[in-house]
């Protein structure tokens, strides 16, 4: 979830608050938005994505990094915390402290109430904006659902959704998949919710 402080910032003010403070903060379009935080099976379902993308990975040029990894993509100026990225390769970071990665690819964002228009929608437009971003992958915080957004050589993105139990969510660059079960094993979308 995040909530605006206020718009027209420029990236140093960004860069200097997000240093001196003990709270994550985004920045996109000059607005600092305050990062809260998420809700169990949000928690859950990055975590078993991220352990599912080390063991895809492994023995690969890969790092698997968390939500407190950020992420700027230049183009656009935004500076963000994806809930798992992975760069394969040559890392490259810029100069901000802590630095920021700027060539991942692969980003997955889970969604929550607040975030999930942006997830679907500007904040995709973004993330297109990085040459090596190969996979975006949003998984649903509302229903047993994985969009998986790849972009093919040809440069177009192709969409795959994901919805059956057994669906396997292909990663032909790293030579494997993931099924969604495993995604969503034992994960009770409404755990942490007002009833």
């Amino acid at each position: 979830m995040t909530v605006a402080l206020r718009e027209s910032f420029t990236e140093a003010e960004y860069l200097a608050l997000e240093k001196a403070s003990d709270h994550k903060h985004e920045f996109v379009d000059g607005a600092i938005l305050a990062m809260a935080g998420a809700r169990p099976a949000h928690n859950a379902l990055a975590s078993h994505v991220a352990a599912a993308l080390v063991a895809l990975t492994r023995g690969r040029d890969c790092l698997t990094l968390s939500s407190d990894q950020r992420v700027h993509v230049p183009a656009t100026k935004l500076y963000t915390y994806p809930d798992v990225t992975v760069a394969c390769g040559e890392r490259r970071y810029d100069d901000a402290d802590p630095p920021s990665l700027l060539n991942p690819t692969l980003v997955v964002e889970v969604t929550s109430d607040s975030t999930e228009d942006f997830d679907r929608g500007k904040k995709f437009l973004h993330y297109q904006s990085i040459i090596e971003l190969r996979d975006y992958v949003i998984v649903s915080h509302r229903e047993r659902r994985i969009d998986h957004f790849r972009r093919e050589g040809d440069g177009q993105w192709h969409l795959a959704t994901h919805t059956r139990d057994d669906a396997r969510v292909d990663f032909p660059a790293y030579g494997g998949a993931f099924c969604l079960s495993d995604i969503y094993v034992n994960i009770d979308l409404n755990e942490g919710r007002q009833r």
